[in-house]
């Protein structure tokens, strides 16, 4: 029941943005790569990314509802707040946990050298909204340095952060780091692949690392579809998530 209401949600959100799409000069897409590019999406224009994901690790089962909103102040500056809307999850011993999972709070400097080239950072705040049991149980802070590129037709999104971790087990570090690096190309008329390496290292636990395909369809400029996967690639990584979502403006604020 719950999801068919988010899916409800997401249907009329997307007939609310037909009503002004043409005045809107297109959206800026996040997804569906972990990598976040370090454009902005236009001033004024707030954006929804919503989507579905379902992963597997070993006989435990996840199955979420992530969202974005993204609103930029100007071409440098703007904030996001993300999260799942809602989290169904199942461990190991096959006991079932349900509920909104953390929120994130995102300030993000962009510096733009030219139409080709940009650089960012990303200031994240995660608030431990959902239960215990399905999120992170404690505050956690993320400083983000994006690098993007167009490179002819390909663009390189390339994400180098490190987090403050809120719980940690005895002997393991309290700071982890993230690297990811996507790359998008055309491949016919409104369709672009997506492909994506990234991985998270914390001293006293196993590193790991996953390889990410997406599609993603570009029917006008002002809204994208996308659908993927994604397996682990270390032993402690998840074994595989799919997941599917779509980017869309949903007001003009001025």
């Amino acid at each position: 029941m719950i999801a068919a209401k988010g899916l409800v949600a997401a249907v009329l959100a997307v007939v609310v943005s037909l009503s002004w799409a043409e005045e809107n000069t297109g959206v800026t897409p996040y997804r569906p790569s972990l990598s976040n590019p370090a454009q902005l999406p236009k001033p004024g224009q707030l954006e929804l990314e919503f989507g579905g994901l379902h992963s597997k690790t070993g006989n435990a089962r996840e199955d979420s509802l992530p969202y974005l909103l993204k609103l930029g102040f100007s071409k440098e500056w703007g904030i996001l707040i993300g999260g799942e809307a809602y989290v169904w999850s199942r461990d190991e011993e096959g006991s079932r946990e349900h509920g909104v999972g953390d929120t994130s709070f995102i300030l993000k400097r962009a510096f733009i050298v030219n139409s080709k080239t940009a650089f960012g950072l990303e200031l994240d705040a995660k608030v431990p909204t959902a239960k215990e049991a399905i999120g992170s149980g404690k505050a956690e802070y993320t400083l983000n340095g994006i690098y993007s590129q167009d490179m002819g037709s390909m663009h390189l999104d390339a994400n180098l952060n490190t987090t403050r971790v809120g719980v940690i087990e005895p002997g393991t570090a309290r700071m982890q780091t993230g690297l990811s690096a996507s790359l998008s190309m055309p491949l016919v008329k409104g369709w672009r692949g997506v492909t994506e390496l990234s991985g998270t290292r914390r001293s006293g636990t196993p590193t790991t690392a996953q390889l990410l395909a997406a599609v993603v369809y570009n029917p006008s400029k002002w809204y994208a579809i996308d659908v993927g996967m994604a397996k682990g690639l270390t032993s402690k990584s998840q074994d595989w998530s799919i997941f599917s979502g779509f980017v869309i403006p949903i007001a003009r604020l001025w």
